[in-house]
């Protein structure tokens, strides 16, 4: 029982630590996941609840840190290649799935996480296909896993690649799987990437309902599809902030505790990556997943460089 009430004490203790400014994402996000592997995570699946929870609220609060015309300026822009990213990624998953054998649902969960927005999707989509518990255990392994990586690699690499900050947020967006993670490499990259890149991913993330919906169509199936309400949120703050510009001493108050509500969230989402977790990947759909998402980071990461996404 010690030993117990040690562990969460020692959670809490990094949890709290996380809530000051000088605490960034990635180093929040690897002190979660070496928590979550070293000594196992105290709250279990709770974890999971309070870090969709944090995030949602987080990401609304991200709205206030954006003027109405950009944000429909770049969701418009963006409508357009995300169809195409999102299209490109379902079928090269399915091609994946094929040659590494990965058993049909969970290669079919493993790639829509990939396309769209990682956890969310897979939630979403596993009850329209009829996926098994397992099944939906291991491909949000899969995409956790990765997505973890995606965090802490991605903004090195940018600054390797000479990306500039709207190259980089358009990039995060549209080839990390979480928005959590998209929106935690943009801001340690800079503030244009962290406003592009949350958009860009929240217009991504739209995608989830109509895909969905195409899933049971095909499928016969009944599975609830349920909405994104948190992005109308997001919508509503940028649109508060553009209306009432007066009140910009709030606003950028409750920006800045978002952008540090998101570094919380990624410390709760690391520890969350336990032994047992990496453990229920398994090697065929790791395999299908990594060298999709190197597929997809790859390509599009070609495409912003090259200029024909811009």
């Amino acid at each position: 029982m010690k030993s117990n009430n040690g562990l969460k004490a020692g959670f809490w203790i990094l949890l709290l630590g996380c809530c000051w400014p000088g605490i960034g994402a990635p180093m929040a996000l690897v002190a979660g996941i070496a928590f979550g592997i070293l000594v196992g995570n105290p709250w279990g699946a709770a974890t999971s609840t309070w870090s969709r929870r944090l995030l949602q609220a987080s990401v609304v609060g991200l709205g206030f840190g954006i003027n109405l015309p950009e944000l429909l300026k770049t969701g418009k822009d963006a409508f357009f290649y995300t169809a195409i990213s999102i299209s490109f990624t379902m079928a090269a998953g399915y091609l994946l799935g094929k040659f590494f054998r990965t058993p049909q649902r969970t290669s079919t969960l493993i790639s829509f996480g990939t396309a769209i927005c990682g956890g969310s999707a897979i939630a979403t989509m596993a009850p329209v296909i009829k996926a098994e518990a397992e099944e939906t255990g291991v491909a949000l392994a899969t995409v956790f896993t990765l997505n973890s990586i995606a965090l802490i690699l991605f903004p090195p690499v940018g600054h390797l690649l000479g990306m500039e900050q709207r190259q980089f947020g358009l990039w995060s967006a549209l080839a990390i799987h979480d928005t959590s993670s998209v929106v935690g490499a943009a801001a340690a990259y800079g503030g244009l990437a962290l406003a592009i890149g949350t958009t860009v991913k929240l217009t991504r993330a739209l995608w989830i309902m109509p895909s969905a919906l195409l899933a049971a169509w095909f499928t016969k199936s009944g599975g609830k599809v349920t909405f994104p309400f948190f992005i109308i949120g997001f919508i509503a703050a940028a649109t508060i902030k553009t209306v009432l510009p007066q009140l910009d001493h709030v606003w950028h108050p409750l920006n800045d505790i978002a952008k540090q509500s998101l570094v919380v969230t990624l410390f709760l989402i690391g520890s969350g990556l336990t032994r047992e977790v990496l453990g229920r990947a398994g090697i065929r759909p790791l395999a299908q997943g990594v060298v999709l998402w190197i597929l997809v980071s790859v390509t599009s990461g070609t495409a912003i460089m090259c200029g024909w996404i811009d």
